[in-house]
């Protein structure tokens, strides 16, 4: 069967469509069939075709590079048959969702791939950490997604006041951003959200315990991922999803399900954060120096936001936070870059001993 019958009908629900067709042209043309990656679990995966789901090996797809590895949401072109079946290459991606192997070394590790709404969990059972929904945001600009922050297990904030205060502390490290707030124990809320993901795909992001699993299989409709009470003292629960599964939602769409991430490192992230903190960045071109450093200058427009109320300063602080290990994770593989930090290394050691020097100078 050509791609126009069996391969529309079946795979439409999973996010194929004329522009994917046309990219797997030549792999169909070599006999080829194409399917998207619903799971990978150890250099196999579980990939949805036109004649259902299959197993498959990665074997031919096992670059050095951990950016290029199949991933949940890829498009693949598929054996036809086989005992095993290989997955012999995957389509070029729209979208991609990495972070940081780990913050002593220089490798991205890509979550999902192709994924157009990356939804943000963040638990209300626990002490909201804006500066962690600061990070995941960046992460979800600079994969090419739309965010979307869902404040879950809103039934435990039952005074609307005071959800409301929440709802506008996440707004306000969010520009840009919906925020949502659901229970998906009680379906408050899950008809905006729905709405929301009903087309294209979608990943679900967020630390263990803020209840992704409990909202995916609201979204499904079943029972279709374990659930896990959260630990009382920290709101925490076990990795209760331990692989990245892609799930079609009865209402249109897909969504691909994560475990909880204990870290979220950037990796090359910098229009991410920029994103993140457009005010910051609308302010800084008001200062009287194109490159200031928001410090101790003359005429800084942001630190003059931050006097007067108008920025807080913890969204200053994780401004400058995420922006130096964007940078440093950027300047491991950049010679440019790394001559760039050393400079301004240089100059900053140069001031404060200019500093020091001018003290001991009044002092004497």
């Amino acid at each position: 069967m050509t791609s126009t019958s069996a391969e529309f009908s079946a795979l439409a629900p999973y996010g194929w469509d004329d522009s994917w067709a046309e990219a797997f042209a030549p792999f169909e043309a070599d006999g080829l069939l194409p399917g998207r990656v619903v799971r990978v679990d150890r250099g196999q995966c579980d990939v949805v075709t036109a004649d259902g789901t299959v197993r498959a090996d990665t074997e031919f797809v096992v670059p050095r590079d951990p950016m290029k590895v199949v991933c949940t949401g890829d498009w693949v072109a598929l054996d036809p048959g086989g005992d095993p079946r290989y997955v012999r290459a995957y389509l070029p991606r729209r979208t991609a969702f990495v972070r940081s192997t780990s913050s002593k070394r220089s490798e991205g590790q890509i979550l999902a791939a192709n994924v157009d709404h990356a939804v943000v969990a963040v638990s209300l059972a626990v002490e909201l950490d804006l500066g962690r929904v600061e990070r995941f945001l960046a992460l979800a600009w600079e994969s090419g997604a739309q965010p979307v922050v869902v404040l879950t297990k809103a039934d435990l904030v039952p005074d609307p006041v005071t959800l409301a205060h929440l709802v506008q502390d996440v707004e306000t490290s969010a520009p840009g951003v919906p925020v949502l707030t659901v229970s998906a124990l009680h379906g408050d809320g899950l008809d905006v959200l729905v709405a929301l993901v009903g087309s294209g795909t979608s990943v679900l992001l967020g630390q263990s315990g803020a209840g992704k699993s409990t909202l995916a299989n609201a979204l499904v409709g079943a029972d279709v991922m374990d659930v896990q009470a959260a630990r009382d003292v920290d709101g925490k629960g076990r990795h209760t999803t331990t692989t990245r599964n892609l799930l079609a939602l009865p209402s249109g769409g897909v969504l691909i399900d994560t475990p909880g991430l204990r870290g979220v490192g950037l990796f090359d992230a910098g229009t991410g954060v920029v994103q993140v903190f457009t005010e910051i960045e609308e302010l800084a071109e008001r200062c009287r120096f194109q490159d200031c450093a928001h410090e101790s200058e003359p005429g800084c427009a942001v630190r003059s936001a931050v006097e007067n109320g108008e920025l807080p300063q913890r969204r200053l602080e994780s401004y400058r936070k995420l922006l130096r290990e964007n940078q440093w994770i950027v300047a491991k593989t950049d010679a440019r870059v790394r001559a760039e930090l050393r400079r301004e290394w240089r100059r900053k050691g140069a001031e404060g001993k200019a500093a020091m020097e001018a003290k001991r100078g009044r002092w004497v």
